[in-house]
């Protein structure tokens, strides 16, 4: 009797696996590039990363620069416990939207593991450095044979670049755990939602974003609850796709945070219109006085 029900647990785990990757493996294979729809240029935006809740957790800013078909953007957080996130994201733009480096830098209290990363997508050098829960240095270093779809720090920009009547998108993505493993990254749009500035109402298309971990271990993952969540974008359309706010984790386990657009806020009575309102109703008034020093 022990040994066939060894057995039945054997087929039953074993099946269970086979199941789990026939549910996680994707559909094709890895697709080529996402094609370039929009080039991106120079911009600077001020962000906010803030808990689901909409506690305010860190203030950040979102700068992207080009020269020629080379795109750099660097995405920077500081933390009001003194924590920050810097990731810089270099890519190409030819035929379509490609990957050169990526190198992200997490400290502080915010995050689990103290964490700096990099990729060069073009030798398939990865370096990471980590600090273990003793409080130990560690240093891993990989050559990797990289797909050429890699998405790590391209989020944004692909999904500026993928039509929202594609049903479903296929990429790939180094994660940091902190071991380096393939995973592939699924966007799927969702429809449009509204929102508005100052008073006007407008539309973001709300894509899902779902991690697919190959082989036995996202079948195991599967299995013992540890798939990532679903992360969420919304890009506002139109000729000039714009980043409206994400809803994701900023490393494996992490909460869901979510990063907003923000506008800057001035101080009250600091503006410079204040003070020239001011000026002329001044000098009108001594302008009136002048006159009558004169009769006298």
């Amino acid at each position: 009797m022990r040994t066939a029900t060894r057995a039945t647990r054997g087929s039953f785990i074993r099946a269970a696996i086979v199941a789990g990757v026939a549910l996680l493996a994707p559909s094709s294979a890895p697709a080529e590039p996402v094609a370039v729809a929009h080039s991106e240029g120079l911009a600077h935006g001020f962000v906010a990363l803030r808990s689901l809740e909409g506690t305010t957790l860190a203030d950040g800013d979102l700068i992207q620069t080009s020269s020629g078909n080379r795109v750099t953007t660097r995405l920077v957080f500081r933390f009001k416990d003194g924590s920050t996130h810097e990731e810089t994201t270099v890519h190409t733009e030819r035929k379509g939207i490609r990957l050169v480096s990526n190198h992200v830098v997490q400290k502080g209290p915010a995050f689990k593991v103290p964490m700096e990363s990099t990729i060069d997508a073009g030798s398939g050098q990865v370096k990471i450095r980590y600090t273990d829960e003793d409080g130990k240095e560690k240093v891993i270093e990989e050559r990797l044979e990289l797909p050429a779809d890699l998405a790590n720090g391209l989020i944004l920009a692909l999904l500026k670049n993928i039509s929202p009547k594609t049903p479903k998108t296929t990429v790939s993505m180094l994660a940091i755990t902190p071991e380096p493993r393939l995973v592939q990254l699924e966007f799927t749009p969702a429809g449009e939602e509204p929102f508005s500035t100052a008073g006007s109402g407008r539309k973001a298309m709300h894509y899902v974003v779902k991690v697919h971990v190959p082989g036995v271990t996202g079948a195991m993952a599967s299995l013992l609850g540890k798939i990532p969540p679903d992360s969420h974008v919304w890009i506002l359309g139109g000729e000039a796709p714009a980043f409206v706010k994400s809803e994701s984790p900023l490393f494996p386990g992490g909460p869901m945070w979510r990063i907003e657009l923000v506008s800057p806020i001035w101080p009250s009575g600091s503006t410079s219109s204040a003070r020239r309102r001011e000026r002329p109703a001044a000098s009108a008034r001594a302008a009136k006085k002048e006159p009558r020093s004169e009769k006298k």
